[in-house]
């Protein structure tokens, strides 16, 4: 890191500062020359390939208006949306790539959309995998009934045990 008072091509870490979720780090540095102190933020950027090919910074906000418009007229409130676009950005960002294809951010959308509001998440799966027919949309109703009625008697099960028992 150049000192932007002398050009000195060194500088020392005097302190450091996470902000921001743990995106952003500030540093406060000291030039070894001058002995000036100035200050710097760090950010990790992370892009996202779009199917043309450009490249283009991922935006969380970007993740929320599909997901608002799949949830338009459904009983979702905007700190359900707010932690729905966290956990999206925080499954990009664990992958540990600087790059990641935008298929790969609808496939973390598609998840916890399925867990805030199963029509919702039809609704945007229905765009983002481009069904093209109702058997499309009977195929996805129908696995989500049958992993709902599998989850339903998996709970049924420990309640019954859960009971059983002194």
């Amino acid at each position: 890191m150049h000192c932007p008072f002398c050009r000195h091509t060194d500088s020392r870490v005097v302190d450091s500062r996470v902000q921001e979720d743990g995106t952003v780090i500030r540093r406060r540095r000291q030039c070894p020359e001058c002995g000036r102190r100035f200050g710097t933020v760090e950010s990790a950027t992370l892009s996202v390939i779009k199917r043309s090919g450009a490249n283009e910074p991922f935006s969380r906000e970007k993740v929320l208006t599909g997901v608002r418009k799949a949830c338009q007229g459904r009983p979702v409130t905007e700190d359900e949306l707010q932690i729905l676009g966290q956990q999206v950005e925080e499954t990009i960002r664990s992958q540990g790539q600087a790059e990641i294809d935008a298929h790969e951010v609808g496939l973390a959308i598609l998840a916890p959309l399925r867990c805030l509001d199963e029509v919702a998440y039809l609704r945007f799966a229905s765009v983002y995998q481009a069904f093209e027919s109702l058997e499309d949309f009977e195929g996805a109703i129908t696995l989500l009934r049958t992993e709902r009625d599998a989850a339903g008697s998996d709970s049924e099960a420990q309640a019954e045990a859960t009971q059983g028992s002194p």
